[in-house]
């Protein structure tokens, strides 16, 4: 595995386990106010590139999180995709005017 996965690996095991550690703290709360609590502190604390990751990794294999952050995955604030964010602004990034093919 290169340095650049290993990177990978690690940003997706630490979003894991910080929200996972959010969910540990609200389990001492009533159902319904942990499940307010999670999607309410990662809302507030997580920036969007943040919440896009975390999505990302919920709708691909959601089996390391926390019961009680997938319960409360519906009510933290999907974030716009950057191409959508642009988009609201009318703004056209230079290549997809000219019809190139962005790169990856």
């Amino acid at each position: 595995m290169s340095h650049d996965e290993d990177h990978i690996a690690s940003t997706k095991e630490k979003l894991v386990r910080m929200a996972n550690q959010i969910a540990t703290f609200f389990h001492s709360k009533p159902r319904e106010e942990g499940i307010a609590g999670v999607a309410e502190h990662i809302n507030k604390f997580w920036e969007p590139r943040m919440r896009r990751q975390f999505f990302e990794l919920l709708d691909g294999d959601a089996e390391d999180f926390d019961e009680l952050v997938l319960a409360a995955s519906p009510k933290i604030k999907r974030p716009q995709t950057p191409q959508q964010a642009d988009a609201d602004l009318g703004y056209v990034r230079p290549a997809e005017a000219a019809g190139a093919t962005p790169r990856k």
